[in-house]
């Protein structure tokens, strides 16, 4: 592990900090006209998820944390929890739902997404930034709606609902944003 000075932190660096794990979430070089300058960081626990606004002076000195990133093949649901696979041992693994999140339901048998292990327990999860999904409902086209945003509601066969555009009906593929649950795009 490395140490960084505390004016060294950027957005995305995982450090210990009073004997916890945190990411860098922003930060902000303030310059005082009197005084030092600092780096206001704002910090999110990786454990529990509360938030921390705190100042590094570049004197002080932060322990940097590595994380390991693994791949895992998602193999199915049981219960409350998904099961992974390890790629490369074929170990498995077991997380429980609400650590993935509302994003869940965009898991899909096989669909590879990777884990962010510290000291082989896991902290993290990153899915695929797109997947290709069916209509299995979408509400028809309102006739002369064409003057604002005319984005309708539809369902995917995972049952999240998303807007679509109005030439898009029930049976199509299309590709929808895992990070905001949005559509991109039809699937070719």
């Amino acid at each position: 592990m490395a140490k960084i000075s505390g004016n060294e932190i950027r957005p995305g660096y995982v450090i210990e900090h009073d004997g916890g794990l945190w990411v860098a979430v922003k930060t902000n070089t303030v310059k005082p006209g009197k005084g030092g300058a600092y780096n206001q960081v704002e910090l999110k626990n990786l454990i529990n998820g509360t938030k921390l606004n705190e100042r590094f002076r570049s004197a002080e000195t932060v322990e940097q944390i590595r994380l390991d990133l693994k791949d895992f093949s998602f193999l199915y649901e049981q219960g409350e929890a998904l099961v992974f696979m390890d790629t490369e041992s074929y170990e498995q693994l077991e997380l429980a739902k609400d650590f993935v999140g509302e994003r869940a339901a965009f898991l899909q048998d096989g669909m590879m997404v990777t884990v962010q292990l510290y000291e082989e327990r896991p902290i993290g999860i990153s899915l695929p930034d797109q997947v290709t999904l069916t209509i299995t409902e979408a509400d028809p086209v309102v006739r002369g709606q064409t003057a604002a945003s005319s984005y309708k509601p539809a369902v995917l066969e995972n049952g999240i609902r998303v807007l679509v555009p109005p030439f898009i009906s029930a049976g199509e593929r299309i590709i929808v944003d895992t990070n905001e649950i949005t559509y991109v795009r039809r699937a070719d």
